[in-house]
């Protein structure tokens, strides 16, 4: 699959929330992944959500009240493990759960170690979404839970799980190259066990589960959360992530409909992490 990327160098490198500020801003037109750098902000967004003329006029529209300058780049699928390969360093979360890629050097002293090799897939830990659901997930026992990860990624999120002693885990993702980097880094991490399916919410009908993980983004979580609230077992959790802490007010109402509460919150750098039940 190809990508876009868009480049953006910020006049005011410094500037608190600007970055976040952006990312919101284009993750409501399909971008899927960021990476913060010194000077700014790189975005990521399929080639087949990639419009032109709406990127633009929705940058033009931040540069209003964030300037910067922006780069538009096109990227073939197999010049993207050159670009993150030259990027990517090995994560450690909460001193247990070690992430590194096929290249990295073992790490003996992590509790947890998972081996992703995320291509173009979101989730290897470097953003605060996917740290934060780690953070969670490390808190709880998760022996002999039924498990949806719901758009799975890299499945780093499924394969932790698994490793944690869930025995029945589910992980759909909608995005063709998501599925299959999932498939390889599920064998990758000899967590085998774990189904993946390539759809979106629809799949999970007439199913049940006792903990359903959802790092996607708001608008995505405000539609499928009804469906999430349909296919939990009583007493069941939802680790919901991918959203911002303005964006809380707007998710709790939605979950409250469906008898969901909030249970816990984190936050790092403005985005949040939290458990409904």
């Amino acid at each position: 699959m190809n990508y876009f990327e868009v480049n953006i160098l910020l006049k005011d490198a410094n500037a608190p929330d600007s970055r976040d500020i952006i990312a919101a801003h284009l993750g409501e037109f399909g971008f899927e992944s960021f990476e913060e750098t010194e000077a700014g902000l790189k975005a990521f967004i399929t080639e087949k959500l990639y419009d032109e003329n709406i990127v633009k006029d929705t940058l033009v529209g931040i540069n209003e009240m964030i300037p910067f300058n922006f780069y538009i780049n096109f990227i073939k699928a197999e010049n993207w493990n050159e670009t993150w390969e030259k990027n990517f360093e090995p994560v450690m979360v909460a001193g247990k759960c070690f992430i590194r890629a096929p290249f990295h050097a073992p790490n003996p002293d992590a509790e947890f170690e998972l081996v992703i090799e995320p291509k173009m897939s979101f989730g290897t830990a470097h953003h605060e979404t996917t740290s934060m659901m780690i953070e969670l997930i490390l808190e709880k026992n998760w022996q002999g839970k039924k498990v949806l990860d719901m758009g799975c990624g890299t499945g780093v999120l499924a394969i932790l799980t698994a490793k944690m002693g869930a025995t029945e885990i589910v992980a759909i993702d909608n995005d063709e190259w998501a599925y299959l980097n999932a498939i390889e880094n599920i064998e990758r991490n000899n967590t085998n066990d774990i189904k993946v399916f390539q759809g979106d919410d629809a799949l999970i009908e007439n199913q049940k589960f006792d903990i359903i993980i959802a790092n996607i983004n708001r608008n995505i979580l405000l539609t499928q959360i009804q469906n999430y609230s349909k296919a939990l077992n009583a007493g069941g959790e939802i680790f919901l992530s991918g959203f911002y802490e303005e964006d809380v007010p707007v998710l709790l109402k939605e979950a409250e409909k469906y008898h969901l509460n909030l249970k816990q919150k984190i936050t790092k750098n403005s985005w949040v992490a939290m458990i409904v039940e």
